[in-house]
């Protein structure tokens, strides 16, 4: 039996499994370039020395970013009263963190990732990553810990899923929609590695790069496990506030969550963590426009 006869009897899901093991083993993922504000933006969040002055000129060097900036900023999640006029202005009101992040979110989005045919599924991902990303800010927050890590963590913690998803819809020859349970499988499979490979494209810092890689095995994380650890708890925190009806039992897994005995948070801690959820969700809402 040649190549060809062999490839027709596999499933469709075995199809896409050796097509990204085939890419992956080639080291040849296509990575979609980190535009140059968010890059600029993510090195002066992370630098402990940059200022303000420095972050609002890097956000209008780009006057589309910029103007997606202001408009966030001025939303009624961010500034009620909506009279920020420049970007100057709005990082003197909100702070860089909340600037770089809103910088940061408007560079990076969907719109990178060529798969038409799971635009829901990526749409979906980006959703339960900002919701993350949220998440994990708060959970930083009460530990006291580096938020504006942990928002760029959990924002790009499945980073490596829509790329995934991107190589099956460029595969030849094509393979056919798969389902959601086969998208999981895979998801499972290649994640982790398709997410380092975007790391390391990306030049992320090593403690991000790690707790993005390591989310799901955080005592694994050769750094700081603890970020690795918000991050897990945060996708926990996103996918019960996503879910419609989210059941007492999710909220007790919770309140039992791994991830706890390195975030160290007690139960009235979590209990006000989960009082946020409104917050986040308007949050949210302004972030999606």
């Amino acid at each position: 039996m040649n190549s060809a006869s062999d490839t027709s009897q596999l499933s469709n899901s075995q199809r896409a499994i050796d097509q990204l093991g085939k890419v992956l083993s080639k080291n040849n993922i296509d990575v979609p370039i980190l535009p140059e504000v968010a890059h600029r933006v993510i090195t002066l969040t992370q630098d402990p020395e940059s200022n303000a002055e420095q972050l609002a000129a890097v956000i209008q060097s780009d006057p589309t970013i910029g103007g997606h900036v202001m408009r966030i900023a001025n939303s009624s999640a961010y500034t009620p009263n909506s009279n920020l006029v420049s970007i100057q202005q709005a990082v003197a009101r909100l702070g860089m963190i909340e600037i770089g992040n809103i910088a940061l979110l408007t560079s990076v989005n969907t719109k990178m990732f060529n798969a038409p045919a799971y635009k829901k599924h990526i749409d979906t991902i980006w959703q339960h990553a900002l919701a993350t990303a949220l998440w994990s800010k708060e959970v930083a927050r009460a530990m006291r810990s580096n938020v504006e890590a942990a928002f760029l963590c959990g924002l790009l913690h499945s980073i490596g899923r829509p790329v995934i998803l991107q190589t099956i819809s460029e595969a030849e020859p094509s393979i056919d929609l798969l389902s959601d349970g086969e998208l999981e499988a895979v998801f499972n499979e290649f994640e982790s590695a398709y997410s380092e490979a975007v790391t390391t494209k990306w030049q992320l810092p090593e403690i991000v790069a790690a707790a993005i890689s390591f989310y799901k095995r955080f005592n694994e994380a050769p750094t700081q496990p603890d970020l690795a650890a918000t991050i897990a708890f945060g996708t926990q925190l996103a996918s019960m506030m996503l879910a419609e009806q989210p059941s007492k039992e999710e909220e007790e897994q919770l309140l039992s969550s791994k991830a706890l005995t390195l975030i160290n948070l007690y139960p009235d801690e979590i209990e006000t963590l989960i009082g946020k959820k409104e917050a986040i969700k308007t949050a949210m809402d302004a972030l999606l426009i």
